[in-house]
């Protein structure tokens, strides 16, 4: 059983992918074992009409079987209507969170609405997705330049807001060291495996992050999932370890969004 954290809807801007046709996508998933995945859309990083994204996206979750895609709708609080947007996915779509991509939207973490959008989340016990970064930098297009989100106001943030649930979606590249120990002290912060690298890169990341903050993403269709599922065989986890990273956190997290 996988629980992919970290997949993407319709199409990345500025290339084709090999998956980023809903049936392709599907097929990758099943064929990789991936019983479940957390579908955002690479709509929601540039499209203005958020609302026209998220109900795209419940519609293209709904064509596969049950429980397979579970919808992360987008909210962009630098836009008027947010609120409304984060009303309709919690009671009218019944999504289970939120994925936020403050490095495309244009505001920082120290932004006094981000911490409002933070604390409604948390109000309706909603999982914060945060993408820290989508593309290395170097393969940016020349004129869409995005620096990786600078993490460092989190650990005051979430120590404000206890009960708030915060994945940090390709965030290994940027948040390292110390930065990690922060925000593993300050709160309920998980990391996604997409983005980490190097050889036994699970075992040695499980040497700074505890094993139940750590949870499967592929970053599919952008990266081949192939790659996430290489990493859990590569680095020889015990049993009960790979079960808590592939799917058991997750649904922990899950549990928690349905008891609230």
């Amino acid at each position: 059983m996988i629980i992919d954290v970290n997949v993407s809807l319709s199409r990345w801007p500025f290339r084709r992918l090999p998956c980023d046709e809903l049936p392709r996508l599907i097929e990758k998933l099943r064929d990789c074992g991936v019983t479940e995945a957390w579908a955002g859309s690479f709509d929601g990083v540039l499209h203005k009409d958020i609302g026209g994204v998220n109900a795209r996206l419940i519609d293209d979750c709904r064509k596969s079987r049950p429980g397979l895609l579970r919808p992360f709708g987008s909210v962009n609080p630098t836009l008027p209507d947010w609120r409304e947007d984060l009303r309709r996915c919690h009671e009218d779509y019944r999504m289970p969170g939120i994925r936020l991509h403050p490095a495309y939207h244009g505001y920082r973490l120290d932004d006094p609405v981000f911490a409002e959008l933070l604390t409604q989340a948390q109000r309706r016990g909603l999982i914060v997705q945060l993408v820290v970064r989508i593309e290395d930098p170097r393969m940016q297009h020349p004129l869409m330049r995005v620096p990786d989100v600078d993490t460092k106001p989190l650990p005051g943030l979430l120590a404000a807001r206890p009960e708030l649930s915060l994945v940090l979606l390709g965030a290994l590249q940027t948040v390292r060291g110390e930065a990690i120990t922060q925000l593993i002290r300050a709160g309920e912060v998980y990391f996604e495996i997409s983005m980490l690298e190097g050889v036994g890169g699970i075992s040695s990341l499980l040497g700074r992050v505890p094993g139940d903050r750590i949870l499967f993403g592929s970053h599919c269709p952008f990266f081949v999932l192939e790659s996430a599922t290489f990493k859990l065989q590569e680095s020889r986890l015990l049993p009960a370890r790979a079960n808590a990273i592939t799917h058991q956190n997750a649904r922990r997290l899950l549990t928690g969004v349905a008891a609230t």
